[in-house]
């Protein structure tokens, strides 16, 4: 008898993302979902009128040919590719957006901008709207979780890289498309999904771009692959498949991938960020906050500064050590480990205020960052999650130490809705009225019932 081949994971995929149906979702997830659209709002409202914003706008608008795609938080229309390439700037641009642990995958960077464009485009419901961004999502983390943070070690973004091939599905599906053309356009992403890390080295704005470059490859490639454009059957486990061309490895389990698929919701393991940071960085935030706090503390008496971390972050948020001790603006700042723990310490907080150009030149907080140093954590979690431990010694001999196995925000140390609502606001009104945000949060937290998204829509543009 001739050997059985094995199916393809890009069809298995394409099979559950063709067959799902909206009340194949538990309502937990839906509610769940909600909480993380609301965030993804809140933060691409703050970053609405940055310098990174305002090029991206021009850029985009120079090349328009126009369009009535919604542009979160500004007076801008563009078509609907180009709105979700913008969108995803403004949700990832302030890197204050949720995390998929397990993948690293930053999953409502691109799933928002694709479900609020195309979702409009297509008239779907709130609910069917929803069930893409779950989608999306449920991809990314599953593709992004074999991985298991070693994209990051070879300058790969796994939000730009793999986000593309959830909002790939999620395309698929908010367009009608069978598994034959899902399938296609999972193959097809494979030639369009990219993001790396140079960026790192001299505080560039590329990252910023990944995502809703992600969205705008998931789309393009869930368009060609309904058409009936053909795409490589294998883009996972091929040859010149995903994770033998970007990890140079034949030892990927990609049987995880699909293990517990419409069981399990990876939603549930979605992490929110309280800081706007890195979230490598978070669980060293709440430490220097826990000392902060004891009584007595004086950040002006501190000799010195050891952080307990996972040897595989340390190229993200140590290196190189003289730009991480001394950012050179806002970006730099967001991804070292000496100036956020030492700004957090000296200012017993860590939000948007502690990124502006006074606080990234404050000569208290560069001196501290000075004195911290890193050394391996043995007892680390990563990348399970995101741990992180502070040894503090003073001028007078005595030591003070804090460690934080779960980040606070992360699935298994979680914000509650009340929390998350908060965030939304509070970032929310760095652009609109309270009124305007008020609205928004209404119309994201009644999608499950909505008839299609246009309140949403409209809630969301500049009046």
């Amino acid at each position: 008898m001739p050997e059985t081949k094995p199916i393809p994971l890009a069809r298995e995929l394409a099979t559950f993302a063709a067959s799902l149906r909206v009340d194949d979702v538990p309502a937990a997830a839906y509610e769940r979902a909600k909480l993380h659209v609301l965030d993804a709002l809140g933060t691409a409202l703050a970053a609405a009128d940055t310098d990174f914003a305002d090029a991206a706008a021009a850029a985009l608008v120079a090349m328009s040919d126009g369009g009535s795609s919604a542009v979160i938080g500004r007076h801008e229309r563009l078509g609907l590719r180009d709105a979700m390439l913008m969108n995803g700037v403004l949700v990832h641009g302030l890197d204050f957006d949720d995390t998929h642990g397990a993948s690293v995958v930053h999953v409502s960077a691109s799933a928002v901008p694709l479900m609020l464009g195309l979702g409009t485009r297509c008239k779907a419901s709130g609910r069917a709207a929803l069930m893409a961004y779950l989608l999306a999502l449920e991809i990314d983390a599953r593709l992004g979780a074999v991985a298991r943070g070693t994209l990051q070690k070879r300058g790969w973004h796994p939000t730009g890289v793999i986000g593309a091939f959830g909002c790939a599905a999620a395309a698929g599906r908010l367009l009608g498309a069978d598994t034959d053309g899902i399938a296609h356009a999972l193959g097809i992403t494979l030639s369009m999904a990219s993001g790396n890390l140079e960026f790192l080295d001299d505080g560039a704005w590329t990252k910023r771009l990944h995502p809703g470059w992600a969205a705008v490859a998931g789309y393009t490639a869930a368009s060609f692959g309904q058409a009936g454009y053909v795409g490589p059957s294998r883009p996972f486990e091929g040859r010149f498949g995903l994770y033998r061309m970007l990890l140079d490895t034949d030892a990927a389990d990609l049987s995880t991938v699909t293990a517990g698929l419409g069981q399990q919701w990876a939603v549930d393991d979605n992490g929110f960020k309280p800081y706007p940071a890195c979230h490598f960085l978070h669980a060293f935030i709440d430490c220097a906050l826990e000392l902060r706090a004891q009584p007595g503390f004086d950040p002006a008496a501190i000799a010195s500064i050891e952080a307990l971390i996972h040897p595989d972050e340390v190229a993200i948020v140590c290196e190189p050590a003289a730009i991480k001790r001394a950012p050179r603006n806002a970006y730099d700042a967001q991804f070292s480990l000496p100036y956020t723990v030492a700004t957090a310490l000296c200012r017993g907080q860590f939000g948007l205020d502690e990124l502006d150009a006074a606080a990234l030149t404050a000569p208290e907080a560069i001196a501290l960052a000075a004195k911290v140093r890193h050394a391996p954590d043995p007892a680390s979690r990563y990348p399970t999650s995101y741990s992180g431990a502070l040894e503090v010694a003073l001028h007078d001999g005595r030591r003070y130490s804090a460690r934080q196995p779960v980040n606070r925000g992360a699935a298994s140390n979680p914000l509650g809705a009340a929390d998350v609502r908060e965030k939304f606001l509070r970032n929310a009104v760095r652009r609109v009225a309270p009124a305007q945000a008020e609205a928004i949060a209404e119309a994201v937290m009644t999608l499950d019932t909505a008839a299609d998204l246009s309140a949403l829509h409209a809630a969301l543009v500049l009046p």
